[in-house]
């Protein structure tokens, strides 16, 4: 965990946290309000969302940095709205990606990670039947989407990409132990955008949808079971908040003897695959990551892949009454022996 995840997270000492409040506190501001001053033009108009006729767009997003789920709950609503009868595309800006221009593609088209970066890719093969749009310009990648017959339209990580007007917001809310904005916080805009949301995702109140990851399985490359309880494993990551990955593997029944950790979307070196495998084969462990982690390593590396999806606990009618989509038609994942 980085020096500014412990600060977030209410794990530093008092005395980072002061140090930070006074270093950190005045660009905190300076980003807060100028967050601020931008939505309150967007709600004025003054500030113009373009709307793409014809195409229902529902938006995915969070107001803090880092993992939150949202690569899940994307393949959750595509999965639903196709099951409802939709023409679905996915809108992602393909964060890490080395190429720039525009792409489209779905599971039978899949470009290799580099051009595509890996969430466009899983969500692809998870939701199967959807097509992912790659685009820095959203409202451009949503006019492609409905020129090419797609009704209904997610937009990953779209909360604060308000060029592009929305029918639905869907918001992920994280527990964090600041309330700040960056960097002396998690925050990437004030509190207060809450109000934008059509449906807040993981909220308290009675009414609001909660849901978790849970496991669906575990699979070799062969796609064969693979059975984690009492193993030892050593983990394999590049995802912004792995310790999350840590506590299901856990959950699993594993023990993490060694954490191979990288940053986002990091792409693993043929040095630090073969470092992660001496350190499964010396410590007598299975090499283990998450599904998004795969989409960024070769065809033929030996690992395990944790498989993971949203399973609803409460409010799917809210979620519903959203969206418009029959709650019947809403994926339903199984939950595996063991899984947590």
């Amino acid at each position: 965990m980085s020096a500014l995840e412990r600060l977030w997270y209410g794990q530093a000492p008092a005395w980072q946290r002061v140090l930070a409040s006074v270093v950190l506190g005045p660009p905190a501001l300076l980003f807060g309000g100028a967050g601020a001053v931008r939505n309150a033009l967007f709600d004025a108009g003054l500030l113009r969302s373009h709307h793409v006729e014809g195409l229902q767009i529902v938006s995915v997003g969070n107001l803090t940095v880092g993992g939150s789920g949202k690569t899940p709950l994307v393949i959750f609503l595509a999965r639903w709205a196709l099951a409802a009868g939709q023409q679905v595309a996915v809108l992602s800006r393909g964060y890490g990606r080395v190429s720039r221009e525009p792409l489209d593609f779905d599971v039978a088209s899949l470009p290799d990670e580099a051009r595509a970066s890996d969430e466009p890719r899983l969500i692809a093969r998870r939701a199967p039947g959807a097509r992912v749009f790659l685009d820095a310009d959203r409202v451009a990648a949503a006019r492609r989407a409905r020129a090419a017959g797609c009704t209904v339209a997610i937009l990953d990580d779209g909360f604060q990409h308000r060029r592009l007007a929305r029918d639905v917001d869907v918001v992920i809310e994280v527990p964090t132990a600041s309330p700040w904005v960056m960097p002396l916080g998690p925050g990437r805009e004030l509190v207060s955008g809450r109000r934008r949301a059509s449906v807040v995702w993981n909220g308290q109140g009675a009414a609001d949808p909660q849901g978790r990851l849970i496991v669906t399985g575990v699979r070799d490359p062969s796609g064969a079971p693979v059975e984690l309880r009492g193993a030892r494993v050593v983990a394999l990551t590049g995802i912004a908040r792995p310790q999350r990955f840590l506590q299901t593997l856990e959950a699993l029944g594993a023990t993490v003897v060694r954490h191979e950790r990288f940053a986002d979307h990091h792409r693993f070196s043929e040095k630090d695959r073969a470092s992660a495998r001496q350190h499964a084969a010396r410590l007598g462990a299975t090499l283990v990551t998450t599904e998004k982690d795969r989409e960024r390593l070769p065809d033929g590396f030996e690992i395990a892949v944790v498989e993971t999806a949203i399973g609803v606990t409460r409010g799917l009618d809210a979620l519903a009454r959203a969206v418009g989509w029959p709650s019947a038609c809403a994926p339903v994942p199984s939950m595996e022996k063991g899984a947590p």
